[in-house]
This record gives structure tokens, sequence and C-alpha cells, in this order.
């Protein structure tokens, strides 16, 4: 068995995507690589061959249909052969000296009884607008180099939540929680992290700067205009999440985590809310409206949970509170750079 598999969705990523596999390779042979060419109408899925045939040990191609990046995520992690998993978005890339230290410790995690579920490791924003870079590190939140379980969590501030960029899952965990993401949605990475949560019983924080969050083009899928095109993807995976799992009974035998879940819904719930009004259509005020009512008729508890999360700033009523919700959230989105 390989120790990791390194999934990479692909589509019409002819312009970037070396860069993305160059960083992969060195981690040899004990790493998989999975090219994932989503119905790409470039050159993609050739770039992907020639991968593969020049390093058949460790890069296998799959050519599907387009189905979006949640449908390539699933057949990566079908098909995965390695004890972890990641993915890797093709724009994206994992520092050098960071993957070394990472194949390392999951070399570690291989020999025991029962490997670490969830690696957790910082990320860093890469800003190609002005050549500057933002790390979303956990030490102040996750007890360092060392084993643990949810009740030794720590407190998570507003900007500082595990996503797809920061966690290594152990593949059988991801496969044991039913994961399955939708085709054809963009903003599934939330699913894909938030999930499988409560199927991990173990975490290890690995505080090194691995992955390369590169921020800058402008049909990513995290631009202000782009999240407010799209934003009905983002109101059907938040509504995903809200679904996703029972937390009010949860916090009765997992109350870290529990808690800890609690805040990412809230920043989920936040970013909708956010982009729904920014967009200041009567059509989408509606739709933020209707996603609080929905919840507040069918989860009374957990309505009255996210209004008042501290990690929720989409609390205020009225044009006035929005308008003072908005001013802060531009001043985060100013200083911390996250699209």
């Amino acid at each position: 068995m390989n120790l990791i598999t390194f999934a990479v969705p692909c589509y019409n990523s002819e312009a970037y995507m070396e860069h993305c596999i160059q960083s992969l390779l060195p981690a040899g042979e004990e790493a998989e690589i999975i090219l994932i060419d989503d119905g790409s109408t470039d050159g993609t899925g050739a770039i992907a061959d020639r991968y593969a045939a020049e390093y058949p040990a460790v890069v296998r191609v799959i050519h599907q249909e387009n189905g979006g990046h949640g449908e390539a995520v699933n057949q990566g992690l079908l098909r995965a052969t390695g004890l972890y998993f990641k993915v890797v978005d093709s724009d994206d890339w994992l520092d050098a000296e960071s993957l070394t230290r990472l194949m390392n410790k999951l070399r570690m995690f291989s020999l025991m009884e029962k490997p670490i579920d969830l690696v957790v490791c910082n990320y860093v924003y890469e800003h190609a607008a002005d050549n500057t870079r933002h790390a979303v590190r956990f030490k102040n939140a996750l007890p360092v180099e060392r084993s643990f379980g949810w009740n030794e969590l720590g407190h998570f501030n507003v900007a500082q939540f595990i996503t797809m960029h920061a966690a290594v899952y152990r593949t059988e965990v991801l496969r044991a929680s039913g994961l399955s993401l939708p085709k054809h949605t963009f903003y599934v990475d939330n699913l894909f992290v938030y999930q499988p949560l409560p199927s991990v019983r173990t975490l290890w924080y690995l505080d090194i700067d691995l992955y390369r969050y590169f921020i800058g083009r402008d049909d990513q899928s995290v631009t202000e205009q782009n999240l407010i095109r799209r934003i009905d993807q983002q109101i059907l995976v938040t509504r995903l999440l809200i679904d996703a799992h029972d937390l009010d009974a949860l916090e009765r035998t997992q109350h870290r985590l529990a808690a800890y879940m609690y805040h990412y819904l809230s920043i989920m719930l936040m970013i909708c809310t956010i982009y729904l009004w920014l967009s200041d259509t009567p059509e989408n005020l509606e739709k933020a409206d209707a996603l609080w009512d929905d919840l507040r008729w069918r989860k009374p508890g957990l309505y009255r949970r996210m209004r008042w999360h501290s990690a929720n700033i989409c609390l205020l009523p009225g044009r006035v509170g929005r308008d003072i919700d908005l001013f802060i959230y531009k001043q985060l989105r100013k200083h911390l750079k996250f699209n």
C-alpha cells in the first residue's frame, strides 16, 4: 500500500497543472498521484497522460466526462490505494521541505497498530496580485506534534478552521463516513472536510506550511464575483452541511467536536449570507431570509446557536445591521485577503 494518494482534479488546467504535479513528485514511489481529467477541452488530458507514461509507478490518470470538482474527488477516492488521501487542486502546490516532513510522519503512522485518522497541516494563501503570503496556522488551537482527540481542542478564531487544504485524512475514514460529493457543484471542499469529522478518533497537528493556495485568477470559484454568480451552489452546499449531522445530539457525547463543528457551520452560513447580501438584489435578499427561516423552523436549536455564535457576524437586524456586518466583512477581507 502507498503511504498517500494525492488526487488532483484537473479541468482545462494546461497552463498551470505541471507546477502542481512537479511539487508532488518528490514524495517518490511511496505516493500515488491520481490526475483526474474532468472532461477538459484543452491539453490537460495530454499532459496528464505524458506524466503517467513518464512516471508509471507513481502517476495514474482518470479521464471522465465533466462532473465537476466533487465528482473528480469522488473518483479519486474510489480508486485510491494510499493509506492517506489528500486533494490538491491543479492550480495549487505543496512546499517541498514540508512534503518531506509529511512523508516521514506518514511513514511513522503506517507502523502504528491504529494509524492517525486525520493529520492537520498549515496552509498558505499565495496572492498573485501583490506577491504576498498569508499563512493559516493552528498552534493556538491544536496540540503540536502528538496524537490527540477531540476533547483536547482549543479555541479557533473566526479566520481559522480546518479546510481541505489543511486536511490529510486516512483513506478508510473518508470511505467509512459515506462521503459522496454532489456533481457539477462548486464549494464541495467544505463538505469534504466537514462530513467525515465524527468518524475521526485521533488527530495529529504537524506545524508545517505544506499547502500553497493560489489566489489571483479571475476564473477562480472563490472570487467575489463568482461566489455571487454561483450563489445557488453555495446555498446547496450550506444546506448539505446543515443536514450532514445532528450537532445537538453530537454535543451530548463529544462536546469539543460539536463546538468546533458549530464554529465551522457558522462560518459557512456567514459566507453564504454575506454573498447573498453583497449581490443586493431582491431575489437574493429573499434567499438569505429563506435560508435562515428554513433553519429556524426545521432546527430551532441549531438556529439559535448559529444566530448567536461568536464566529458569525450575520447577526444584526435590519438594513443598518446588514450594512454594519458587510463593513466588518470587507475589513476582514482586506486584512486576510482570502479571495
